[in-house]
């Protein structure tokens, strides 16, 4: 996103739209002008949709590749060319009545990376990436993140990306759960290696006696778990049989 200086009347009225905090007044040719920091901007696109401008001075520029993947993880109304999809997830991640991603026994997580006000660059996602690859995890294919990882057996993302940064991403992988100890392990090692956050999304099938094992596992491995779970029954698309 970028902002006309020859038509901003300096009213800092799209500031608070901002989630990256990228929008400040700069003196320019003798006039305070709002003006968008082009490093920390992801390409979201809510000051714009925000319409708060009262001289329309702010507009989306032709984004060419590398920096157009910043808006196909932060513009929650583009699509993923990877998934055609809108969004940085995968279609129906937590239905696993529909999909069957998780049998017994296995677990899915997904690595949630940055935040408003934060955000995170591929540099940061790559070092996450990396340490899941040496770790002998099974990225999900069908995730936009996955689809920038071009080497899956080191976890090294494409060299084009490395410089941008966007609002957020997830990783997405599987394990089976007598290995999901380990690798959160992992997980909590790398995470004094970046300059941004991240949370978990942790996925398995409920035990019989209405348990889920993952949830010691990821209190061993040093995690404060919260069951606010998304419980899928089957009743709503059981489209999938899993064992």
């Amino acid at each position: 996103m970028k902002i006309n200086k020859e038509t901003c009347i300096g009213c800092e009225a799209c500031h608070p739209f901002c989630p990256m905090n990228a929008i400040a007044t700069v003196e320019w040719q003798g006039s305070e002008v709002s003006e968008i920091d082009q490093d920390e901007c992801v390409e979201c696109g809510v000051c714009l949709r925000a319409q708060v401008c009262p001289t329309d001075a702010i507009f989306m520029p032709e984004l060419k590749w590398p920096r157009l993947v910043r808006a196909f993880f932060s513009d929650p109304l583009t699509k993923h060319p990877s998934t055609k999809l809108e969004g940085r997830g995968t279609e129906e991640m937590k239905t696993n009545d529909v999909t069957g991603r998780f049998s017994r026994g296995v677990a899915g997580i997904g690595v949630e990376m940055g935040r408003p006000g934060l955000g995170a660059t591929f540099k940061d996602i790559q070092t996450v990436s990396m340490a899941l690859a040496e770790a002998g995890v099974q990225f999900e294919p069908e995730n936009p993140t996955s689809a920038l990882i071009v080497d899956k057996k080191s976890g090294k993302l494409d060299s084009e990306v490395m410089n941008e940064k966007v609002l957020s991403a997830i990783i997405e992988f599987s394990v089976r759960q007598e290995r999901l100890e380990a690798v959160l392990t992992v997980l909590k090692g790398v995470s004094s290696k970046i300059d941004t956050v991240f949370s978990l999304c942790l996925i398995c099938r409920a035990e019989t006696d209405g348990t889920f094992p993952v949830m010691p596992m990821a209190s061993n491995a040093g995690f404060a778990v919260r069951p606010n779970t998304k419980t899928n029954v089957g009743l709503g698309r059981p489209l999938k049989e899993v064992h």
